[in-house]
């Protein structure tokens, strides 16, 4: 045989495999959708009433469960954040408060009278170093209670004494004996003051 003969069969041949195996495809792809539409057709199951009803019943209380606790923990997180914003906020009280009576002492000192240079030079220096500190105080939110000629506010003032002085109405602060401090909104120590009768 030719070449060509030799090369003509194995063609053909070729062809024949191929429409076989093309008609064994379509054959297999009918009958495997046709098992898999029988597959469905067996899993379809019908479920009674009252067992679906129970199973409703179950997926709504597992969302109800669901639902509480998402709100439990979103109620969690702005607890956490609450305490994170007053612990912020209020994170120098502490030292606000400990440093108050060392501000009372060079308030004291402040007020002394002298004549002698050297007396003059060292309260000039004190007051100095009464600014700085009060000035970083305030910074750090320290705000001085205002008292005198004010209403007496049982929530920022201690009365001490009562004064009968005809300057000033019943029920305001005439003196203010010792300073008081707030932190922001919260009294750190009330002033000490005298009130008009």
């Amino acid at each position: 045989m030719t070449e060509e003969k030799q090369n003509e069969q194995f063609d053909e041949s070729n062809q024949d495999a191929q429409s076989v195996a093309t008609e064994d495809v379509e054959v297999n792809e009918t009958e495997t959708s046709e098992n898999v539409e029988e597959t469905v057709e067996e899993k379809v199951v019908e479920i009674p009433e009252a067992e679906l009803e129970q199973l409703k019943e179950k997926a709504t209380q597992e969302e109800e469960k669901y639902l509480r606790l998402y709100a439990e923990f979103e109620n969690y997180k702005r607890r956490m954040k609450q305490e994170s914003d007053i612990i912020k906020n209020y994170q120098s009280q502490r030292v606000l408060t400990d440093v108050l009576p060392a501000l009372d002492n060079m308030d004291r000192a402040l007020k002394q009278e002298g004549d002698s240079e050297d007396f003059l030079t060292f309260k000039k220096g004190v007051q100095m170093v009464y600014d700085d500190l009060l000035r970083s105080l305030k910074d750090n939110g320290l705000e001085e209670i205002e008292s005198y000629n004010q209403a007496f506010d049982p929530n920022i003032h201690q009365a001490v004494m009562q004064d009968n002085n005809p300057d000033f109405e019943s029920g305001v602060v005439t003196e203010e004996l010792q300073s008081g401090y707030k932190l922001k909104d919260r009294v750190l120590r009330p002033a000490m003051v005298k009130v008009n009768e």
